[in-house]
């Protein structure tokens, strides 16, 4: 369907050697699953043969060491201390590891918003039913003017009831980063523990989990830090540790030693299972922030130029007003679709404009359906292997499928 005469240069950036997405494909969407730089895939099967050379040896002997190590590293990028860090497979498993732990009573009530990302709600509606809790959700205006009407927002739904906050650190539907600092002061001084999905986090903003402020945090590295599938992790407050039990009870629930946490006996062995992703994490940090000169921080900025540049020409290509302010965007920008494209069928685990994308393009980037208006938005992503034609081939594509 792409009319071979257009000028655009679709191919990666001058990074994109390092990842092995496939050439036909437009990819605009880093932020679903993330996409593994090889040199890190290089190292984690490096790993993987020292694993099976010898597996008594890797379990027993190295992999502490190693896990240990990993984690060092993770804690000085997070900005936490190492003993507060357990690695988890995904940021959906270190919400459940919090909220199935923690004690509930009838009538108390465990506030979100309605941004909040589908599998973790859904953690937070099953806690609910068990216990005879109640899911409070405050209401973010979207499109949305600043980010104090989010904290004004959440702030209104809080009782002498409430007992945990769940929010996301950045949207998965809207892509807006909260202001999750100002959000767990202002819960903190009223007595409310939060707990913040930081799913989309990790690489994509800087963070300071310390000045953060929230009592629990989990971030996926498989995203925007982009470590292997499979490495993610849960931050817990030093003294909320004891009451934090992982989904799996293992060896460490009984263990006699006294030179780890319970917390972190527990969560680091769970089981035989494939650690190498955990362990890659620190090969990951130091790849990708290895590209530019100015490292991460540049890396960052970098991703957020591109993504807001794209999101003010794809607006405009549209003819819709852009849903949030600047401020509010990292490397994921929504562009709410024209009325005349909201033909979402909810049954469809994928929409028809996703489809049509796809099929007759080969663009790969995610149309998201909102319970109200604009109803039907898009969802871009910036990485480094991107370029801006490739955006521009978008807004190509977007023109056409009027025609299908």
């Amino acid at each position: 369907m792409k009319d071979e005469n257009l000028d655009f240069k679709l191919h990666l950036s001058e990074f994109g050697k390092y990842w092995s997405l496939d050439r036909e494909i437009t990819f605009l969407n880093h932020g679903s699953f993330g996409a593994c730089p090889m040199p890190v895939l290089e190292a984690q099967q490096r790993l993987r043969l020292q694993m099976e050379r010898e597996p008594l040896r890797f379990f027993v002997r190295e992999f502490e060491e190693l896990l240990d190590r990993a984690r060092s590293e993770l804690a000085k990028f997070v900005g936490a201390d190492a003993g507060e860090l357990a690695f988890v497979p995904n940021a959906t498993t270190g919400v459940n590891a919090v909220l199935r732990s923690l004690t509930f009573d009838p009538g108390d009530e465990l506030l979100t918003t309605d941004h909040e990302y589908n599998a973790c709600r859904n953690v937070l509606n099953f806690v609910a039913e068990r216990t005879g809790a109640l899911v409070v959700v405050a209401e973010i205006p979207f499109p949305l003017g600043s980010p104090q009407d989010i904290i004004a927002a959440v702030c209104a739904r809080v009782t002498p009831k409430t007992k945990l906050a769940l929010l996301d650190h950045i949207t998965s539907q809207t892509g807006l980063i909260l202001p999750i600092s100002q959000i767990t002061q202002e819960l903190a001084q009223r007595g409310v523990d939060t707990l913040i999905d930081g799913a989309h986090a990790p690489g994509m903003i800087p963070l300071d989990l310390h000045n953060c402020g929230a009592t629990y945090y989990t971030g996926n590295c498989h995203k925007w830090l982009c470590a292997p599938k499979g490495a993610a992790f849960l931050y817990v407050r030093q003294d909320k540790q004891s009451e934090i039990r992982p989904m799996t009870i293992s060896h460490g629930a009984n263990s006699p030693r006294t030179d780890k946490s319970r917390f972190q006996l527990e969560f680091d062995w769970m089981g035989t299972d494939d650690p190498t992703a955990y362990l890659c994490v620190p090969e990951a940090i130091q790849f990708m922030g290895s590209l530019l000169v100015g490292g991460w921080p540049e890396l960052m900025a970098r991703n957020r130029t591109m993504v807001l540049t794209a999101r003010q020409m794809l607006c405009e290509a549209l003819d819709v007003a852009p849903p949030c302010p600047d401020q509010m965007i990292g490397a994921m920008a929504v562009i709410p679709l024209p009325e005349e494209r909201t033909e979402f069928v909810k049954t469809r685990l994928i929409p028809p404009l996703q489809d049509a994308l796809w099929e007759h393009f080969k663009i790969e980037v995610p149309i998201i359906y909102w319970p109200k208006y604009p109803f039907q938005q898009m969802r871009i992503s910036a990485q480094i292997y991107n370029t801006f034609p490739q955006y521009e081939y978008l807004a190509f594509a977007l023109t056409e499928c009027k025609t299908l």
